[in-house]
Parts: structure tokens; C-alpha cells; sequence
């Protein structure tokens, strides 16, 4: 199927099931983050309700069209050009009965869905607090990576208000903000479940975090092995090729 693409945009390949994304050069691409939260979810049940709050250009939820069984995923991305890009991005992909697409902040989103509806929710938030760290020129780049329109606990309470009693949570998020992002799912009944550590070597500290809760579920949190992106020679590990479906 034939894109139009504007300036700065290419098509990049996902390397899965034939899948493609359009992507601005200029602005924020996805990263390995994205990628990693996309395998962990990969359990999600078959024909469930999903949300991709802060879907960006759609990685996440493209992905995971291939990945899994499920009936629908909606995307809610405020920033409108980067909406407009992952709208194309489906019709590329022949996505349009699966992956849907809203240009919506997420604090919006208890006047567009029911209460108690969602059957699992993905986030790749934006990892830094207003006012700190490193600030980028770009706006894209900004709202992307600072809680600029919402923050941690708006996304993690918006969860709690819209997944169905036992709905699965899946999110990818700097380690550095653990104790918040554990102390805000118990504020909020969704109860941590499985935490996977990312490293980018094994003599690295971890860097990012993925996590699984579940609402209204009783107290037991499982740790997983480590997850290494690159090996002693600095090349990709096995997992990561196997997650990228380079082998």
C-alpha cells in the first residue's frame, strides 16, 4: 500500500510478519524500550480490549497486533502530527479493523470509556518529572520524555479507573523511579505482579524496568532474570536478537 510521507518521514521495517511503521527522523522514534514492552505484553489474553496510553507512533500497539490474539487496541496519543503519522502507520499495515487510534490526553479518557471496561492496559510513559534532567529543544521530544500533559500517577490511576477487576497492566519505565511506580500501583489496587530488570550488560546497573500488575490481584510479586542487551563482545544478546526475530 502506497504513504504518502512528508519531510524528515521514512518507512522503517519492524523485521515481523511483515509489519512497518512511518517514523520522523527529526522528531522521537521509538527505541529499544518500546520493542522490550511489546515481548513482555505478548501474554496478553486472546480477543482483549487493550489501550496503548502514550502510543506515540504506534510501536507498541503495532507490534502487538502481530504478537498476540487480541480483539482491539486503541492508541491515545496527544501530540496530533505524531497521531497523524501512527493513523498512516495503520493503513499500511492493514490495521484498521485491529489498532485504533485517538488524539486524546489521557486525563480525558474517563469521558470516552467506561469504567471497569479495559481488559489490559500497555504504557511507555514519559520517564521524567517536569523540571528535570536534561531539557530538549524539540516539543516532540519533550512531552515524549517529560511529564509535561500528565504524569506517573495520572497514568497509573487512569488504569485503575478503566481495567476490568483482574485487567493486566503492562508497563516499561527507568529504574530509577521503582519506589514510585511500586508505591502508586498499591495507592491505586493494581497489584505488581511480575518485574524484569533491563540491563545493557551484565557488569551494567539496570537502566529500565518492565513491570506487569493486575488489578484487585492478591500480594505476590515474581522476579525475573535480568535482561541483557548486549553481550561481553558488545554485541546483541541472543534474547534481544530473538526479540528483534533476528534469529
Amino acid at each position: 500500500m502506497k504513504i504518502e510521507l512528508k519531510k524528515n518521514e521514512v518507512i522503517d521495517d519492524l523485521e515481523y510478519k511483515n509489519l512497518k511503521i512511518v517514523q520522523n527522523k527529526k522528531g522521537f522514534c521509538f527505541g529499544v524500550d518500546s520493542v522490550l514492552l511489546s515481548d513482555f505484553a505478548k501474554e496478553i489474553k486472546d480477543n482483549s480490549e487493550v489501550l496503548d496510553l502514550g502510543t506515540g507512533t504506534g510501536i507498541i500497539s503495532i507490534l502487538l497486533c502481530g504478537k498476540t490474539k487480541l480483539k482491539e487496541i486503541t492508541g491515545i496519543e496527544i501530540q496530533e502530527e505524531v497521531y497523524e503519522m501512527a493513523k498512516r502507520s495503520i493503513k499500511l499495515n492493514n490495521l484498521e479493523d485491529k489498532f485504533k487510534i485517538i488524539n486524546e490526553n489521557i486525563l480525558n479518557l474517563n469521558n470516552i470509556f467506561e469504567k471497569n471496561s479495559i481488559d489490559a492496559i500497555v504504557t511507555n510513559p514519559p520517564y521524567k518529572k517536569k523540571n528535570t534532567g536534561v531539557i530538549n529543544d524539540s516539543e516532540k521530544k519533550l512531552i515524549s520524555r517529560h511529564e509535561i500533559t500528565a504524569n506517573l500517577e495520572d497514568f497509573i490511576k487512569i488504569s485503575k479507573d478503566l481495567l476490568k477487576d483482574k485487567g493486566e497492566f503492562y508497563m516499561v519505565h527507568r529504574a530509577e523511579r521503582l519506589v514510585d511506580i511500586l508505591s502508586l500501583m498499591r495507592k491505586y489496587k493494581i497489584e505488581p505482579k511480575i518485574l524484569r530488570m533491563v540491563c545493557s550488560n551484565k557488569n551494567a546497573e539496570p537502566k529500565l524496568i518492565l513491570i506487569k500488575g493486575i488489578k484487585n490481584a492478591n500480594q505476590f510479586l515474581k522476579l525475573e532474570p535480568n535482561l541483557y542487551i548486549y553481550n561481553e563482545d558488545g554485541e546483541y544478546t541472543e534474547e534481544i536478537n530473538k526479540i528483534y526475530n533476528r534469529l
